[in-house]
């Protein structure tokens, strides 16, 4: 993360720059009227009709004067004196706010954060408050506390410039910078959910990095989260890298069986998500623990065709020469086999072998038939059966096969959902 040097005091001073209070406010007192700064355009673009032309009461009207003299002269002998004198005598509200943007000047000067932090405190609490500009102060106080590593510190003061301008989500991202550099990723990530569903709201679409980082400090700390984060993730960036690392969390967190994890292998084939060699072994293994040898060559065959798969390598060598022995199922193979299928698993498995072969139509014909048979799990059929229709092109069928599916089984099939979902 930068640093925040420049943010920090850079904000301070110029917020401390802004005009105390109105020439008219002193009458005509000859030598005591003072020159007083004038605000740049940003600062009279923040500064709202509450906080402008604020004039102190008449009787802390001499000592203000006085105060501003040296703190305009740097006159650091007198300025305590004088502060005192205004501190003595400040009773209205207004008073309280200018002596509080005093305070802020002179610490800001004297790189004093307490101060500044009992300065903006105090500015915000007066009653006078404009709120845009002291959240910006506030989160220039947090910028100091970050630069001084003091990071719960700099987390308060970036959420305080969050409770001043709730529509200030840098503010917001940088609470969750500071928990993250303090080592607390549930925090962080909890600040950086926050600023996604503002987003949101906004109806903006937050940053891909924004769900990077997010998800990955939730599968750090083990969220519950972890898995609906990586499916907004994918949602609002589909790409063979969101896709592969998506379903990679998945499969670690969720720990799905082979049955599972083939039907997410044949996901990211789908989408064009297969990026590593383990990708396409894993894949193969799968398919081949099925008896599935045509699906498991073909994928193989993908592999090496893509560059991703070296057959002289230790991780193939024990896949593809044993896998080029196994016999292959034909057209004709699987038309006899459907004709003596009897169990609703033989069906399901002739008809994996017919998705193998891209007979997308007799796999849907053959997961129809295989549902609500004995031994065979509803789910898992409607899972093939939105796989295979999806592969056929028939979206609104797929997405009634997926949504059918429920259970353990249904994370599944959302992921395949949002695939569809990615469509045109």
């Amino acid at each position: 993360m930068k640093s925040f040097t420049t943010t920090a005091l850079g904000l301070i001073l110029a917020a401390s720059a802004t005009p105390l209070f109105a020439q008219s406010s002193y009458g005509s007192r000859g030598s005591e009227q003072q020159s007083v700064p004038q605000p740049n355009a940003e600062e009279q673009q923040t500064t709202t009709d509450k906080t402008s032309g604020i004039k102190p009461s008449k009787q802390a009207q001499k000592a203000f004067i006085e105060l501003q003299k040296a703190v305009n002269a740097n006159d650091t002998a007198n300025i305590p004196g004088r502060l005192a004198a205004v501190q003595a005598v400040a009773t209205t509200p207004q008073d309280k706010y200018l002596l509080a943007q005093f305070q802020l000047k002179i610490a800001a000067t004297a790189n004093d954060t307490a101060g500044i932090a009992a300065a903006i405190d105090a500015m915000a609490s007066s009653g006078l408050v404009d709120h845009a500009l002291v959240g910006k102060l506030y989160r220039g106080l947090g910028g100091s506390y970050y630069n001084a590593k003091q990071f719960d510190q700099a987390a308060a003061a970036f959420e305080r410039a969050v409770a001043m301008n709730p529509s200030d989500l840098d503010a917001l991202k940088l609470v969750g910078e500071a928990r993250l550099a303090q080592g607390n990723k549930a925090a962080a990530l909890t600040a950086f959910q926050r600023v996604m569903a503002a987003r949101k709201a906004a109806g903006q679409k937050p940053e891909e990095e924004l769900y990077k980082r997010s998800v990955q400090m939730a599968y750090d700390v083990k969220s519950p989260s972890t898995i609906q984060i990586a499916r907004e993730w994918v949602a609002a960036y589909p790409s063979p890298s969101s896709w592969h690392d998506a379903v990679a969390i998945y499969r670690n967190m969720g720990r799905p069986d082979v049955e599972g994890t083939l039907t997410l292998l044949r996901l990211l084939r789908a989408a064009g998500a297969m990026t590593t060699p383990g990708d396409y072994a894993l894949y193969a293994s799968a398919a081949a623990d099925q008896l599935n040898f045509n699906e498991a060559q073909a994928v193989i065959d993908e592999g090496i065709a893509a560059g991703k798969v070296d057959p002289a390598s230790v991780q193939f060598r024990d896949i593809i020469p044993p896998l080029a022995k196994k016999p292959k199922a034909t057209a004709a193979d699987l038309a006899d086999a459907s004709k003596t299928a009897q169990s609703g698993m033989a069906l399901l498995r002739i008809g994996d072998r017919y998705y193998a072969i891209r007979d997308y139509a007799k796999a849907v014909d053959l997961y129809k038939k295989a549902m609500g048979k004995p031994g065979v799990e509803a789910d898992i059929a409607n899972l093939h059966l939105g796989f295979a229709l999806a592969a056929a092109g028939d979206k609104a069928g797929a997405t009634q096969a997926f949504n059918a599916v429920k259970g353990g089984r249904s994370d599944i099939a959302q992921f395949w959902l949002l695939y569809l979902q990615s469509k045109a």
